[in-house]
């Protein structure tokens, strides 16, 4: 693994560290560290930093739903051209081409059920590619970009005695 790769493998598990530390846990350089992440800034790869929030733990409400949507495409329009139109909505937290039984997996966050229903059924709905939607609202979070919901020391299991 190159230096690059694990610097990015270091920036995805905590952002927050800093080129020093990178520096000290792939024993490089701390220049050399501050090099390649600006060389991943300016390429493009390392496309922005942000924070994993755990919403149940905040005064805040969120409401959060994924939404399939099938399209069909006529001569002139490509899939790029859908997602290009649909991932400009500020609403759309994500957007993936996918396979299966539907060709696109939006997520969407609103301040309320009614928001979020709102936004599908009068902006993303009315695009004439979109034929059909199905929206499934988030009731609670696990895990999220690779870390865990929880205190750790809730443990379900029966305690066994002997």
């Amino acid at each position: 693994m190159s230096s690059r790769d694990d610097v990015l493998e270091l920036l995805r598990e905590n952002a927050r560290y800093t080129v020093e530390d990178i520096a000290r846990q792939i024993d490089a350089d701390a220049n050399e560290v501050e090099g390649i992440i600006a060389d991943l800034e300016a390429e493009g790869v390392v496309k922005g930093y942000r924070a994993v929030v755990d919403w149940d733990e905040t005064e805040e409400e969120r409401v959060r739903a994924a939404v399939e949507l099938n399209v069909t495409l006529d001569r002139e329009t490509s899939y790029n051209d859908v997602a290009e139109r649909i991932a400009k909505f500020p609403k759309v937290e994500s957007l993936h081409l996918v396979s299966g039984d539907y060709d696109f997996m939006m997520e969407v966050e609103g301040d309320s059920m009614r928001e979020v229903s709102h936004f599908i059924s009068e902006k993303v709905a009315p695009v004439p590619e979109i034929t059909q939607t199905v929206t499934h609202y988030m009731m609670d979070s696990y895990k999220e970009s690779g870390i865990f919901f929880g205190d750790g020391d809730d443990d379900d299991r029966l305690s066994v005695s002997p």
